[in-house]
């Protein structure tokens, strides 16, 4: 059977939008460091070390894990964090408490013995995405001070408000993480007063 030209090209353009709406939806990424304000230049007076931050299982991964409105959980494939968000907290403390102090991260690095070292470790207890509402993180961490091995042990609940939308989501957790970098840095000043304590809220 001979096709005309008009059959073929309708079954040109039947092919094309079939494969159109079969076409896998593009992915989006973010990250928790990205936005930071750029600190100036300081002396450098701390060393810090940033380990590896731990997370809740149930958000340890790359896709975003939010709660909608009604309670419900929701694993999105489309929205998902530039690297494993365990580490993607703990790139953006680091950075924000080594520009709040003019520090430098030596986490596995070495550095030579003329400037105090504090080791901060970091549990993230609950991380928390409520679409619309809020975004929390709540952690347990701890600053020591490694000439002296004193311990300072405090617990942060940063829970910021939210617009709608994935980019206000981001903003948020962004917040959070730099309310937590703020009081830890607060913490390593205060072992050079003599006053380190956790932060009043």
């Amino acid at each position: 059977m001979k096709m005309t030209v008009s059959t073929l090209a309708a079954i040109f353009a039947g092919a094309l939008l079939l494969a159109g709406c079969s076409a896998p939806k593009p992915e989006h990424f973010y990250t928790l460091s990205g936005g930071m304000a750029a600190q100036p230049a300081k002396p450098v007076q701390y060393y810090v070390e940033m380990l590896a931050v731990s997370v809740p299982q149930q958000v340890s991964r790359n896709q975003f894990v939010v709660t909608a409105p009604s309670g419900r959980i929701e694993l999105l494939e489309q929205q998902r964090w530039a690297g494993p968000l365990a580490g993607e907290i703990g790139q953006a403390l680091s950075t924000a408490v080594t520009g709040e102090l003019g520090a430098i991260d030596v986490f596995r690095t070495p550095y030579p013995d003329k400037l105090p070292v504090y080791r901060i470790s970091t549990n993230v207890q609950r991380f928390e995405s409520v679409m619309d509402q809020y975004a929390l993180i709540d952690a347990v961490w701890s600053v020591r001070e490694l000439a002296s091995n004193k311990v300072v042990a405090c617990r942060t609940a940063a829970n910021e408000k939210v617009g709608a939308g994935y980019d206000e989501m981001v903003l948020g957790h962004r917040r959070a993480v730099q309310t937590i970098a703020s009081q830890m840095s607060a913490v390593v000043r205060g072992f050079g007063s003599g006053s380190a304590a956790c932060p009043s809220t």
